[in-house]
């Protein structure tokens, strides 16, 4: 009997998994929303938000997570964005330092601007739980449009964030 059970458990991971690589999110269509929110971590997620605010695809972006160390004249450096775009339009969110606290900053963001849709930008791998942690923070009213930026993951970092969404998915079952 246990031998089953494990054996099930085991099948349902491997095509949870199998589900988990073969459909990961893709970039989102040429929809408007009011607000954009980039998480860092990772490569041309930043890029990918200055192209959609450069094309008019919302009033105004976040980039959650950035570092405390880095100043918005590291920011114009690094990234380049037209100034008076930079100055009107985006904001930079030092408080988060993971996912759950990326959707906490968001979420006051939103609620600041009073957003009723925003396009959350983050890595094709991290969009699920990203959107799973922003989902839990935001009113039902907010739509959210996933827009991820395409990766090449090798087996690791999908293994890694497959077990991270199935564990923050159970806890948030379980009330945390």
């Amino acid at each position: 009997m246990i031998r089953r059970i494990v054996s099930a458990l085991v099948l349902i991971w491997v095509i949870g998994f199998v589900f988990f690589v073969g459909l990961l999110p893709r970039p989102a269509g040429d929809q408007r929303t009011d607000g954009i929110i980039v998480l860092t971590g990772g490569p041309n997620r930043i890029e990918h938000g200055l192209m959609l605010m450069r094309e008019g695809k919302a009033k105004r972006m976040l980039v959650s997570g950035v570092n405390m160390e880095v100043a918005r004249r590291d920011f114009l450096k690094l990234f380049r964005p037209p100034l008076p775009l930079f100055d009107c339009c985006i904001d930079l969110g030092h408080e988060a330092v993971d996912t759950r606290s990326n959707a906490a900053e968001s979420a006051d963001w939103i609620e600041k601007h009073h957003y009723r849709s925003i396009r959350l930008v983050t890595t094709d791998w991290h969009m699920r739980r990203a959107r799973f942690e922003l989902r839990q923070a935001l009113p039902e009213h907010v739509t959210i449009v996933t827009d991820a930026v395409h990766s090449e993951p090798d087996l690791k970092v999908l293994l890694t964030e497959y077990h991270k969404y199935l564990l923050r998915r159970a806890a948030a079952l379980a009330g945390y």
